[in-house]
């Protein structure tokens, strides 16, 4: 019961805060819409899960303790979001919503791969589920349960940031900030690149 209750404060705690996570399905839901942020969404929990499995695989003992294979991951995953977050600031294309558009700039499968990219490549994700293992989960914690805890964060990811998305993609919220799309694009790309490059001189 000890381990069910810190794993659920831990998981809780970290997915609310806000983070590349949050700010790609907000970017989606507000310029592709409610289904475009549900799918960012879904990619986001998709991607919890490769960190849960290789962690359970034991991989995740290695990347604590080593300090090179830790850095490699880090510098990716610093340079994808530097990457999306300069794309997004130097946007100039407006996009033009339409709710009851199937396609609109962005497909699903585009939302599902970027939320997933943005989620697997996130050190803040590798520490959130590693240190979650390492310093909770104990040695003669079955294999069933420790999947059980992988699948209880996916799925609180993916009902929160499913939430974040149905909020961003209403219509009168929406509208204004569409309104706004260059000032937008320009707030979260910027925040995109500032997580990059802080997390790319994290020590």
């Amino acid at each position: 019961m000890t381990e069910v209750i810190a794993v659920a404060v831990i998981t809780v705690l970290a997915v609310i805060s806000p983070g590349a996570d949050f700010a790609m399905v907000v970017r989606n839901s507000c310029l592709y819409g409610r289904t475009t942020g549900l799918f960012a969404a879904a990619g986001v929990a998709a991607g919890v899960l490769v960190h849960v499995t290789y962690t359970m695989l034991g991989v995740g003992l290695l990347i604590a303790s080593s300090t090179e294979l830790f850095t490699a991951i880090k510098i990716a995953g610093a340079a994808y979001l530097v990457y999306i977050g300069f794309r997004t600031f130097t946007a100039r294309t407006e996009v033009t919503v339409d709710l009851q558009a199937q396609k609109q700039g962005l497909t699903p499968l585009g939302a599902l791969r970027g939320g997933f990219l943005t989620n697997v490549l996130n050190p803040k994700t590798t520490l959130f589920v590693v240190s979650t293992f390492t310093q909770v989960v104990g040695p003669d914690t079955a294999t069933w349960q420790q999947a059980g805890y992988g699948l209880f964060m996916s799925v609180a990811h993916l009902g929160w940031f499913g939430l974040v998305a149905l909020f961003f993609s209403q219509s009168r919220l929406r509208a204004a900030l569409l309104r706004r799309q260059r000032a937008l694009n320009r707030a979260i790309g910027s925040v995109l690149v500032g997580l990059g490059v802080s997390l790319g001189f994290a020590r």
